[in-house]
């Protein structure tokens, strides 16, 4: 028994085991792991131990128990970037004295990351950050209740097992898996300064290092306009804006009220079909007011070619527009689906795919129209494909809308007299993913993802090159995203 033991912990050290002296120059080599060959797939593991309620911390656990407790860490503990940064100067200083092992080492590094959508974006923007000459591509375990971005690339949505056999099977899969690119998006708003009052934008969970919350730009950020206060973001999923974040802002504003209530699963999901119901989503052409639908509140505009704006015409029935990046929304139905050749052919629509620099502009009429995705080659009301979109809220009768980023809503003040609110979503940049082989995201470089697939049977659908500055070109990940002492991140899925 002893024998088996130890050569299941050997495979381990062979595969995934990192020694302690390449993790930090401070490690002493005395007491460190010896390794004849560098490991197949050497990780580093980042763990949200509040994401999942219980499932963190035990997953943090068996992870620690199984590779070098010094390769895995607790979000809640050490920030990735100040993990990354000294690792990669560590690295950077042993390959400059000579050392193969951690050059080959480097070359083969991998990252987990532990938790829902809001600790992977995290992970992923401080690593498009770093600007590493060899950055690691990233594997994302669904640990909390948005789980999009690992169920688009073959991780699935449930919460995983955290005892060593599920781990030792994550890891293998890990191990198999292909890399892939995905696109990332800069996302921009600008308002004039109000003359009274405070015109912000509410950042869901009001935290420094929520990738996905707005943060206002620099008086030296170029982006930056006098009287104006001027916010920027990233995201890597969607933005949507309307009913829907209308709906996701009502879920979570009972749920920062009362978060004894939502603890189960299950309890969430009746929750929010609730408050579908009391929101009016479903029976928004009787209690939604016309003047709320996006057409009445924003003019919008599209960019497919170079320097060339032109105006996106959005049917007067639209109350809910999705901008989306990956093939996954609302936990894991698929907006855009795939166009068939005619579509393809007559309005020069693609497949989805995730590193195209595209995004895809869906509407949505009510929730009964969003119950279309359920359904076989089900979709949403395809608006556009373009590598930038440009919202403009002028006065009107609204006085706010409702707006989401890859599940964090806010409610949004809008313009009250002759000024102009505008939201620009751009493409940023991209960055490596770890994919397994039967993941329903795409590439437009995989020739088997041209194949035509002629599968749409209905249908219900009535880049710009020029120089930016470096600051536009971040997220922002690994300089401002830090976790003081004081703070709980257990409101990060």
């Amino acid at each position: 028994m002893a024998t088996s033991e130890s050569n299941f912990d050997e495979d381990i050290k062979k595969d995934f085991y990192i020694p302690t002296y390449i993790l930090s120059e401070d490690a002493s080599q005395s007491d460190d792991v010896k390794l004849p060959d560098v490991p197949t797939c050497p990780v580093l593991v980042f763990i949200n131990s509040k994401s999942g309620g219980q499932l963190g911390g035990d997953l943090l656990n068996t992870y620690q128990s199984l590779l070098n407790k010094y390769q895995v860490f607790d979000l809640g503990k050490e920030t990735p970037d100040s993990v990354l940064h000294r690792l990669y100067l560590n690295l950077e200083k042993l390959k400059s004295n000579g050392d193969e092992f951690a050059a080959k080492l480097e070359e083969r590094l991998r990252i987990i990351v532990a938790g829902g959508d809001g600790t992977a974006g995290w992970l992923l923007g401080v690593v498009s950050d770093l600007k590493l000459s060899q950055p690691p591509p990233i594997a994302t375990v669904p640990l909390g209740t948005g789980n999009n971005l690992p169920f688009s690339f073959g991780w699935g949505k449930k919460n995983p097992g955290t005892d060593q056999n599920s781990v030792i099977s994550f890891l293998k899969k890990v191990m198999d898996a292909k890399e892939m690119k995905i696109d990332s998006w800069h996302i921009l708003m600008r308002m004039r300064a109000p003359k009274e009052g405070c015109c912000d934008p509410i950042a869901p969970l009001e935290l420094p290092h929520s990738l996905h919350a707005f943060h206002r730009v620099a008086p030296s950020d170029d982006l930056n306009v006098e009287g104006c206060h001027t916010f920027r973001g990233g995201f890597w999923n969607y933005f949507s804006m309307g009913m829907d974040a209308q709906v996701s802002y009502a879920f979570h504003s009972e749920r920062k009220m009362h978060p004894e209530k939502f603890k189960n699963q299950l309890v969430n999901q009746s929750t929010y079909a609730r408050l579908g119901c009391t929101q009016g989503w479903f029976f928004a052409s009787l209690v939604h007011p016309s003047s709320r639908n996006i057409a009445q509140l924003a003019k919008v505009k599209i960019m497919k070619k170079h320097g060339e704006w032109q105006d996106l015409d959005i049917p007067h029935s639209i109350r809910s527009i999705v901008c989306l990046n990956l093939p996954s929304f609302s936990g894991g139905l698929n907006p855009w689906g795939t166009p068939n050749s005619n579509k393809r052919r007559d309005r020069d629509l693609t497949p989805p795919f995730v590193d195209d620099g595209l995004i895809e502009v869906v509407g949505f009429r009510n929730a009964w129209h969003g119950m279309v995705l359920l359904a076989p080659n089900g979709h949403g009301t395809r608006l556009a494909q373009a590598h930038r979109i440009r919202f403009e809220f002028h006065k009107g009768a609204a006085d706010h809308t409702f707006m989401r980023i890859d599940g964090e809503p806010w409610k949004q003040p809008l313009p009250v007299d002759d000024d102009t609110v505008v939201v620009e979503i751009a493409h940023l940049g991209q960055v490596k993913m770890l994919a397994t082989h039967d993941c329903r995201s795409k590439s437009v470089h995989d020739p088997s993802s041209h194949v035509n697939h002629d599968c749409d049977d209905g249908d219900s659908d009535g880049e710009e090159e020029d120089s930016v500055v470096e600051e536009q070109r971040k997220f922002g990940a690994a300089d401002t995203f830090k976790i003081p002492e004081e703070v709980d991140i257990s409101h990060i899925s």
